[in-house]
């Protein structure tokens, strides 16, 4: 059904462009997106940068009624918010598919790709929850010669981004190291815009972010230099310009955590460098990466969440027990806490989705009488790879990746059945493993 559904789509996205638009079309305006963001029942989010001040409407149509065009509040573009444009979809309806347009001061933009977007299924106590699938991914490097380290580019194979479309994901879920601002960047706004934009500038990225729906968090290069920890001196700015640049749907006051639902799945979006003690800071204790507000608001979600799934995303690795790469057993006090929680409060069907590592792997924590808890790391897109040199007695058999690839996870089965399937691809497509969680009931 989905792949007939994705036809009909294909041939009435370029049915509505070509025919159904008494506007002028325009190419001219866009700097960057349109970025399709987070989904609900009832609302969806369309993120576009325009090149100078502009009113932007987003006008869009429910596929197989295309006559029928819906139309968002008008948004005035201005600089100090870099010319970004947040547009709400608020008339869609559950379960329905929707094809989209940018009216920019009056005129229709052409569209270069095909721009869809989707609300959520609605179901009920006793239904069967929809089914889905995500990618995932870390470690997005674009070059930029004139501010790189010489030699040998660090970024490549863009194409990444044909092949994760390609296999038709609900949505994507970035892992943080997502744009990897550079000395010229971090130190001011000017320079986080810059980096965001030059970033989303490439034409690989353009067919992905206008149809499929995009959630992210971060890790150090979001959110300044290398190993950046909340002693960061720019960083209510780096907050300031994540919170713009992305389209999720809540997140925290102070910090960029929140949460969001897909189906019967709850996901846990952590912030893990507002509030992180110094890597090299032994001085005082506990050393942490969420601090206690966050820590209290992850724990009373857990307890909290009725979803069958709890992916909790965090910028890097969790489960690892090797105290490397500034991952969480270098903090182990708050580690302990956090695992001391997910055992007292019997949390089952826990996934820890990291990144930073620069390669790919699946961990598992297994105790007797203690629900099982996974930790899958995805990394890297387009950055450069290293090769892994800790032995980890976590590490399932046959899981390790030692080149650039992107992770899907697809929630499937009828309620009280449901299970996972992991899988990782290369950068052309190609699967290099699969596994298949099925949860306790």
């Amino acid at each position: 059904m989905k792949s007939k559904i994705t036809s009909i789509q294909k041939l009435l996205f370029f049915v509505f462009v070509f025919s159904q638009s008494p506007l002028k079309a325009d190419s001219s305006g866009i700097a960057s997106g349109p970025i399709v963001g987070y989904s609900t029942l009832k609302e969806v989010l369309v993120w576009v940068q325009t090149e100078k001040k502009a009113s932007v409407i987003l006008e869009y149509s429910e596929i197989g009624n295309l006559k029928q065009k819906f139309l968002s509040e008008e948004i005035q573009t201005v600089s100090k918010t870099g010319y970004i444009a947040k547009l709400i979809a608020n008339r869609v309806k559950p379960g329905k598919h929707y094809i989209y347009n940018l009216i920019v001061d009056g005129k229709k933009i052409e569209a270069k790709h095909p721009q869809r977007f989707q609300a959520q299924s609605f179901f009920t106590a006793g239904q069967n929850p929809p089914d889905f699938t995500f990618a995932l991914g870390s470690c997005a490097y674009v070059n930029e010669a004139e501010y790189d380290v010489p030699g040998k580019p660090y970024g490549g194979d863009y194409f990444i981004y044909d092949s994760i479309l390609s296999k038709k994901p609900d949505f994507m879920l970035w892992l943080g190291d997502n744009i990897y601002l550079r000395e010229t960047d971090w130190d001011s706004k000017t320079g986080f815009l810059h980096r965001y934009k030059h970033q989303r500038g490439i034409p690989e990225l353009g067919p992905l972010f206008a149809s499929l729906h995009h959630y992210a968090i971060w890790d150090d290069h979001d959110f300044g230099p290398n190993d950046g920890d909340s002693s960061f001196w720019m960083k209510e700015t780096a907050e300031e310009m994540f919170k713009l640049h992305w389209g999720n749907p809540n997140f925290a006051k102070e910090g960029i955590y929140g949460s969001f639902t897909w189906g019967d799945s709850q996901f846990f979006l952590l912030d893990d460098r507002t509030f992180r003690t110094a890597n090299n800071n032994k001085a005082v204790g506990p050393r942490q990466i969420l601090g206690e507000k966050q820590f209290q608001w992850f724990a009373n979600s857990l307890a909290f969440s009725k979803a069958t799934f709890k992916f909790v995303a965090i910028g890097g690795q969790f489960l690892n027990p090797n105290p490397v790469y500034e991952n969480y057993s270098t903090y182990p006090e708050e580690k302990n806490k956090i695992l001391s929680a997910i055992r007292d409060l019997k949390i089952k069907n826990v996934i820890f989705l990291t990144g930073d590592r620069h390669h790919t792997e699946l961990n598992l924590l297994k105790e007797d009488g203690v629900e099982p808890i996974y930790d899958f790391t995805v990394s890297p897109l387009t950055s450069g790879t290293y090769s892994v040199t800790e032995k980890n007695s976590l590490r399932i058999e046959d899981t390790l990746v030692e080149q650039r690839n992107f992770g899907l996870i697809s929630v499937t089965g009828n309620k009280g059945e449901r299970k996972l399937l992991l899988q990782i691809f290369d950068v052309k497509g190609k699967e290099l493993w699969k596994k298949e969680i099925i949860p306790n009931p």
